[in-house]
């Protein structure tokens, strides 16, 4: 998903647009991760940039979106663009514990 976002819609209630835009982009990232799995892929990965126009985006963690999204609305800006682009996913090894899990205790 590469697209610029508009937050001030005439005759819309500026909220609702936000709210709108996030649903949209979690439904576009469920959307996404119900595509099979290729062999070898742990999971559906994002890569994100966000900016308020595509030649000033940056690269962010995918965590960081609407956090980042109600900033742009909270300092009062009409526009943001998102590229959003799902990738393989790969887990990474679990370090091993050095010494040994103690019992539940009852």
């Amino acid at each position: 998903m590469k697209k610029t976002f508009q937050l001030a819609i005439e005759g819309k209630n500026r909220d609702r647009v936000l709210e709108a835009t996030k649903h949209e982009i979690r439904k576009y990232v469920k959307r996404q991760r119900r595509v099979p799995l290729p062999a070898g892929v742990d999971f559906w990965d994002f890569d994100c940039r966000f900016g308020t126009d595509p030649e000033h985006a940056t690269v962010v963690h995918f965590a960081t979106l609407t956090s980042l999204i109600d900033a742009v609305a909270r300092d009062g800006g009409t526009a943001f663009y998102l590229e959003l682009l799902a990738k393989n996913g790969y887990r990474g090894a679990r370090a091993a514990d050095s010494g040994e899990a103690e019992p539940p205790l009852l």
